[in-house]
């Protein structure tokens, strides 16, 4: 006879799993924070460079895309200096489509 699934403990693993991945995420995205230099803007201008991002248009998404790759390939001095062209943009660009993995031993 088989032995019966304990569902209750799946679903107990299952939750501290994703607790811990949204833990893991969170603490990534403050390195990116740090990492791109953004750390330096108020909350308020981060909070409203993020808004921006997030209702921007295509293009825009693009542009900070390209320079979100820059950063990750070496170049993130030019990275940087290119998006604060976009009024704002840099900060938010890069929090938007940025992995954190390279500083991810900065904690």
């Amino acid at each position: 006879m088989r032995k019966p699934r304990d569902f209750d403990a799946e679903l107990h693993v299952l939750t501290g799993k994703a607790k811990a991945l949204k833990m893991k995420k969170q603490g990534q995205l403050g390195e990116l924070v740090i990492a791109t230099g953004a750390d330096a803007l108020s909350i308020e201008q981060l909070a409203g460079a993020l808004l921006d991002a997030v209702g921007g248009d295509a293009a825009r998404k693009e542009t900070w895309r390209k320079s979100g790759a820059a950063f990750f390939h070496g170049d993130g001095a030019r990275a940087r200096k290119g998006a604060g062209r976009n009024a704002g943009g840099g900060a938010s660009g890069g929090a938007s489509s940025q992995s954190p993995s390279r500083e991810a031993g900065t904690s």
